[in-house]
């Protein structure tokens, strides 16, 4: 999402009119006064008793999960497991993890279709992903082997129960780590049925059941379905929603939860989509995303950070940006009246005390706060460019035209050659990054893409600002996600006809 001020949040609409999805990263829960009254009898009675009794199983879970892999070495489980450890342990936890949904209020669990065999579809995969309760669908799968994130090996119990369960594990910190795990879902894939089915969330995070992520590309699957048909929607846990204790709560104080689990065919690639993962993905998600009555968007999580592909850029939902203007106004900062001092096309390292100092900030929680949102190098220090183009973006006095032209002049490097400054990669990114929350590989993809046109690898002023101001996709992002009131004018004395002159003028002051 986009905010018209630094404080008010409005809708991102990069393709406007009806067809555009809802954001699948929001969740509001709306409770009639009545509601409330029931949840609190409920909450009060019901759920701390069910609450308590699911944990107590839930470390029930823990002996089981450990015998099964105890005394084994990481060669051994490499292997599917078979003999007792298999019978004693599946069948323990399958019957407890069942018991655990059962006191949490999931009384039954609804299943339509028929679940293919691990020789007709070795890979499942189960959207929408929009909650912690998800993992349910195991249990009519026959608990299926996982791929999870590397960090919940450290959750107690989590953990255990994915080592039990021989994981397949992904580190969203590691670059090289997608490729291990797409290599060891077609391992077990292709072992002709001696591993059991592999299942996953291709949307990778939780949404709001409203619209289905971007998928990743994968091997052959058997979609499933799943939906909490429930009067009120107690489950999700989005990006922007209840907490996971409010979710736990509402949840255990419903009398009776309903799940239902729906198999589709197996999806069968063709040629075309065997020798392109990424379109096989894409189909995989329409055919679900129709089967589920909601849009299939191109919204995606990238690290921790929830974007959505705006051509052939990817933007985040709700930039940083404005976080840091609550801070700054939180603390009586008004972003216009900072002298920023930036020196065009030099950077300047500064850590967190001369930042304060540059600020006028006294507040430790403040400084910390602002600070951290700014991109820092080995030594802790960031650069001043970055704050003085913050700030400017910040300052609703700052127009689009001089907004873009200062940071053009800010990241703009000399050249021995051609045309005295350009815009390259470096600058370009670090500028959509910090302004939009693009990521910087998407930034310098598109930057390759706009210097193909020209006969030099960097952008000048003209090129920078028709990008962003009026080109027909990019440019209406640009004042839609970070000017909605206002609208650049092509032929103003600020165009790109009129080149700075090599000086950075810091916003003009309110009593100017």
């Amino acid at each position: 999402m986009s905010q018209g001020s630094p404080g008010d949040c409005v809708p991102l609409e990069p393709t406007s009119g009806p067809s555009t999805p809802p954001n699948p990263f929001v969740h509001e829960l709306h409770l009639s006064r009545l509601q409330r009254i029931k949840f609190c009898l409920l909450g009060a009675l019901l759920a701390p008793i069910r609450v308590l009794l699911a944990f107590i199983v839930l470390f029930l879970l823990w002996p089981f999960a450990w015998l099964q892999v105890a005394g084994l070495s990481e060669e051994q489980l490499q292997e599917p497991l078979t003999g007792w450890r298999k019978t004693v342990c599946h069948n323990g936890v399958l019957g407890l993890s069942r018991l655990l949904f059962f006191l949490l209020g999931f009384l039954r669990i609804r299943v339509r279709g028929q679940r293919a065999s691990r020789l007709q579809a070795p890979v499942l995969v189960a959207a929408p992903h929009s909650t912690f309760f998800d993992p349910i669908v195991l249990l009519p799968c026959d608990l299926p082997k996982v791929v999870s994130r590397a960090e919940n090996l450290s959750v107690p119990v989590i953990g255990a129960l994915l080592r039990f369960n021989q994981a397949i594990l992904v580190s969203r910190h590691d670059p090289a780590s997608r490729r291990r795990v797409v290599e060891e879902v077609r391992r077990r894939a292709t072992s002709g049925g001696k591993w059991p089915q592999v299942l996953f969330f291709p949307e990778g995070t939780c949404s709001n059941k409203k619209a289905l992520l971007k998928f990743k590309p994968g091997v052959p699957v058997q979609p499933i379905l799943i939906r909490y048909p429930n009067s009120l929607d107690t489950t999700s846990w989005a990006w922007r929603g209840p907490g996971v204790l409010k979710v736990l709560w509402l949840t255990a104080s419903q009398p009776c939860s309903i799940v239902d689990v729906e198999f589709l065919p197996v999806y069968h690639p063709s040629p075309e989509e065997s020798r392109d993962p990424t379109l096989y993905a894409n189909n995989v998600q329409r055919v679900m995303a129709q089967a589920l009555g909601i849009p299939a968007t191109e919204c995606e999580f990238v690290g921790s950070l929830p974007v959505i592909v705006v051509g052939r850029l990817k933007v985040a939902f709700e930039p940083q940006l404005w976080e840091l203007g609550k801070v700054l106004r939180k603390a009586g900062l008004s972003p216009g009246y900072v002298d920023t001092g930036a020196e065009p096309g030099r950077s300047r390292m500064i850590n967190q005390d001369e930042f304060a100092r540059q600020l006028q900030l006294s507040d430790p929680q403040t400084v910390a706060g602002a600070f951290s949102y700014f991109q820092k190098d080995a030594n802790g220090l960031v650069d001043f460019r970055d704050v003085a183009l913050a700030l400017a973006a910040l300052d609703r006095g700052t127009g689009l035209e001089e907004l873009t032209r200062l940071a053009f002049e800010l990241f703009a490097e000399e050249q021995a050659e051609g045309p005295s400054r350009l815009l390259c990669s470096d600058g370009f990114s670090t500028i959509l990054h910090l302004l939009l929350g693009s990521p910087r590989p998407a930034a310098e993809t598109l930057h390759a893409e706009l210097c193909q046109a020209g006969p030099h690898q960097g952008l000048s002023l003209c090129q920078f600002q028709d990008f962003s101001l009026r080109d027909p996709l990019h440019g209406k992002l640009f004042s839609t996600y970070l000017r909605p009131s206002q609208t650049p004018n092509a032929s103003s004395p600020g165009s790109c006809t009129a080149l700075a002159n090599g000086t950075v003028h810091s916003p003009k002051q309110k009593g100017d």
